[in-house]
């Protein structure tokens, strides 16, 4: 039978030759085969114990005992100076048939580099003869380098590679660079009550089929136009339609502007209260001063925390903010996952407290988020909000310079953690602090029974004891930094504070800046503040607790939501928002900026998401004025504005019951319009305008007193404003004798 004879490479992976076996028994192949893999072995723990295998220099491998037949194999040996080296003999005499001109007992490699290596025989003479016998009854194959070889190179075909023949089809997943498909079903509608295109009054409706969830419940302060009005709250009328769905209330953090309703809202809507723990106390705090805390349920709630609420799960995820224990709310819906940052910003040097968790809004946006409610109010300043750490750099700096002064520090209330920092300096320069301000009082003490703030003994005095310290002994923090009329800053400003009184050795820190509307109220405190001859000193002062435009990138990079709804800012605050969400990859359709009371409900199905704006609820502010809420409307504001603007004048005349004649009067009391003294002749001649009026209606019999005061308003009113182009509002009073 004819013989096949191939020729490999030495270092080629189809080392094992498949020569013509049909004359070999399976009791010979088996033990060739095994003899094959010994020989393999040991060659491979060769190298591993010389350090071969980078530098390979033995060629030359005889193929020991196998059969009868005779075959000898020269080829690439990888351990071959390491088996010299570790057994003193060559290799067998069959190499010698295999070389050709090599002597006995020696065999003839050829490196990379052309360089021969002699070895020794390791086998007995027996053992040799053997291996030539062998040799001489089969053909040889010969094994040479790829490298520095002078054998003729020969070209393969595919005949050589069995395995290569047919190249391997390798197909791509369908699957890849896609999100595994989710399991939610359904819908949830999302409808802010307020928040929007405004400062404050933060509250927002999460309902579904089943269950509907308030996040956050704040107030709004009035605005200039709001003449006798001391808060606004938001108009829960939708709510109450909905009472039956009504879970609970779900807080992010301890503001006004998200908690400072909730004592008027709870008097109709008693649900339970969800809160971390700061801002759980400041709630109860404020319920205790209506005696409302023994009949609110509240549950105190930690970061990472899941509550459900039937089919609505929210988990608390860690922020930044202002206040310590902000939170936003990570809300599992059935249509699919909602993100409400809150008021949050990015701070990785927090004065307290961990940093936000970007890990978890990490993993929330990689199992993905159908919609992100976040905060707008600082979208359109670009870069990164400044750690609250810098501000008391800033403070050792003015209290070092100002060490023989009394300095004087006006910021929020709630902002506990730069309290903490003015303490520190305080307790560094050897100062006393007196708190000053109502609010600033009840959150320092709360934030100190909880631990959130560290006030050394001996630090705090009461401000009755402020006059037995020198000046530059002492530090007062306040409220009263958005110019608030009542407040302890603006009192001292005007002069009308009973302990304090602002001097030229007075040093002021506005540590805040103007909330939007606030501007011209801070103005003029600092004004009075320099009449007085204090140095006001607003630079460098304050970092805000919201996200600038880089934060928020982060934050949709991290999370990418499919849709993006901007909230809590004035319009241009959200639609810069909006412009951030779709440069991060928010599709522009997919940036909402939807108004206060939008009915902007989601549904999911097995085709993916939508929204839809359907319907709008009732949604606005209801004011409070005193104790009553809601009695004061557009109406009453209204006429409140126009005697704030035009005066009033009253006319007062008295007529016989039965016969009809005029008794006394007409007399005119004006306020607010002119000054009377001053302007005798035109109220004169106001009041004979209504006596001809008057003198018409008895002539023509007129009974009706209802009409004849409606003329006497026309008539009084276009002779004013031909007179002297003024519109007071006029007010008939008639009395029957």
């Amino acid at each position: 039978m004819k013989e096949e004879q191939k020729r490999v490479s030495g270092d080629s992976p189809h080392r094992i030759v498949n020569f013509n076996r049909k004359n070999l028994t399976s009791k010979e192949a088996l033990e060739e085969s095994s003899l094959h893999r010994a020989g393999r072995g040991i060659n491979k723990l060769s190298n591993r114990r010389s350090g071969a295998g980078k530098d390979v220099q033995g060629e030359a491998a005889s193929l020991k005992t196998a059969r009868s037949g005779k075959i000898s194999i020269t080829g690439r040996a990888a351990a071959g100076r390491t088996a010299a080296g570790r057994t003193g003999t060559g290799r067998s005499e069959g190499a010698k048939n295999t070389a050709g001109k090599a002597p006995a007992g020696k065999a003839t490699s050829k490196t990379g580099e052309g360089r021969t290596v002699e070895k020794r025989s390791m086998a007995t003479e027996s053992r040799n003869t053997r291996d030539a016998e062998r040799s001489s009854v089969l053909p040889t194959v010969q094994f040479t380098s790829r490298r520095g070889s002078n054998t003729e190179k020969r070209e393969y075909s595919s005949e050589d590679f069995p395995l290569l023949a047919k190249p391997m089809e390798i197909q791509e997943s369908k699957n890849k660079g896609k999100k595994p498909k989710h399991t939610f079903q359904g819908s949830v509608k999302v409808i802010p009550l307020g928040g929007l295109d405004q400062i404050g009054m933060n509250i927002t409706a999460i309902e579904t089929e089943d269950s509907m969830i308030i996040v956050d419940c704040g107030l709004a302060f009035p605005s200039f136009n709001m003449l006798g009005i001391d808060l606004v709250i938001p108009d829960i009328t939708y709510i109450k339609s909905q009472i039956h769905k009504m879970k609970g209330f779900v807080i992010t953090h301890g503001h006004e502007d998200h908690i400072g309703a909730l004592p008027y809202v709870l008097q109709q809507i008693n649900v339970p209260i969800y809160a971390t723990k700061l801002t759980m106390a400041l709630i109860q705090k404020k319920l205790v001063e209506n005696g409302m805390d023994k009949l609110v349920k509240m549950k105190t709630i930690k970061f990472g925390q899941n509550v459900n609420f039937g089919d609505l799960k929210v988990e608390f995820v860690k922020t930044n903010h202002s206040i310590q224990d902000a939170s936003a709310l990570a809300i599992t819906t059935p249509a699919g996952v909602l993100i409400h940052t809150g008021d949050f910003k990015v701070d990785y040097t927090p004065v307290f407290g961990d940093q936000i968790d970007l890990q978890r809004f990490a993993e929330l946006g990689k199992n993905g988020v159908l919609a992100m409610m976040s905060d707008s109010t600082n979208a359109e300043k670009p870069g990164f909000t400044m750690s609250e750490r810098t501000v008391g750099r800033t403070f050792d700096v003015i209290f070092a310079e100002h060490q023989n002064s009394r300095i004087i520090v006006a910021t929020f209330a709630s902002n506990v953690d730069r309290v903490q920092q003015i303490i520190n300096s305080a307790v560094k320069y050897n100062r006393k602090v007196v708190v000053e301000g109502r609010s600033m009082v009840n959150v320092i003490s709360v934030a100190s029974e909880l631990e959130y703030i560290h006030i050394p003994d001996g630090t705090l005095i009461d401000i009755e004891n402020l006059k037995d310290y020198p000046d530059e002994q002492t530090v007062l923090i306040t409220t009263g930094s958005q110019g608030e009329s009542m407040a302890a800053l603006s009192r001292m400003a005007s002069g009308m504070h009973r302990k304090v009184h602002i001097g030229p050795n007075d040093v002021v820190v506005m540590s805040s800046h103007p909330i939007p509307g606030n501007e011209l109220a801070v103005d003029h405190v600092v004004n009075e503040l320099y009449k007085l001859h204090a140095k006001v000193i607003m630079q460098d002062t304050h970092v805000s607790g919201h996200a600038c435009a880089e934060d928020l990138k982060l934050l949709y990079s991290l999370v990418k939501p499919k849709y993006a709804i901007p909230f809590h800012g004035e319009f241009h605050h959200r639609r810069a928002a909006a412009l951030i969400a779709e440069s991060v990859g928010v599709e522009k359709d997919n940036c909402l900026l939807i108004e206060n009371g939008d009915v902007l409900e989601f549904t999911t199905d097995g085709e993916g998401s939508s929204y839809s704006i359907k319907e709008k609820v009732q949604a606005g502010g209801v004011y409070v004025d005193g104790l009553g809420i809601g009695d004061v409307g557009n109406i009453v504001l209204r006429d409140r504005q126009n005697l704030s603007q035009n005066g009033i004048i009253v006319v007062v005349l008295t007529l016989e019951r039965y016969s009809g004649n005029l008794m006394a009067g007409p007399d005119l009391i004006s306020r607010g319009f002119v000054y009377v003294r001053e302007s005798e002749d035109l109220m004169e001649e106001a009041r004979l305008a209504v006596q001809n009026i008057v003198d018409n209606c008895l002539q023509s019999r007129m009974n009706d007193w209802g009409k004849i005061k409606n003329l006497i308003k026309d008539g009084l009113s276009d002779f004013l404003w031909k007179k002297i182009k003024r519109n007071p509002v006029i007010l008939p009073v008639i009395m029957e004798v």
